[in-house]
């Protein structure tokens, strides 16, 4: 047998060339550092949505509606905001095909503490639309604080 026909050794470090050396793991100061990181992020997450649900805006809830005639639709909303804001909400009344027959915006004023619940945030609307075709559902488009309010 000559030199020739015996196979070539492999190289002790062909795979590691290859496909690299084995990683080293994370040391315990780094994996303390990550999850101290981790956590901080999580707390400020949690801050940010507990108090900005807390100071802003206003939410608005459809409770139900009754058409009494063709021309006419009556609403139930509640709406949440801070008692002393002023809000707007649009509402719509639409027909079978979607398309809206009604449209209304309604004001919202400033609530006292013993008005509706949760210290007067909360409270219970109910408005009146003049349709041009019998509705078959009503909403609340959207709502919002008004500059008088703030």
């Amino acid at each position: 047998m000559t030199s020739e026909d015996q196979p070539a050794a492999p190289a002790p470090n062909s795979l590691s060339n290859r496909y690299g050396g084995q990683k080293r793991a994370l040391s315990r100061k780094v994996k303390r550092n990550i999850l101290i990181a981790a956590l901080a992020v999580g707390i400020a997450f949690l801050a940010w949505v507990s108090t900005s649900a807390a100071i802003g805006g206003v939410s608005y809830k459809d409770v139900g509606y009754s058409t009494p005639d063709a021309t006419v639709t009556e609403i139930d909303f509640q709406v949440t905001k801070d008692p002393a804001a002023e809000a707007k909400c649009a509402v719509k009344a639409m027909d079978s095909k979607f398309a809206i027959v009604g449209w209304k915006v309604v004001d919202i004023g400033p609530n006292a503490a013993d008005a509706g619940t949760d210290g007067g945030r909360t409270t219970a609307h109910r408005a009146q639309l003049r349709t041009e075709s019998q509705a078959v559902s009503a909403v609340v488009d959207s709502c919002w604080i008004t500059d008088a309010g703030q």
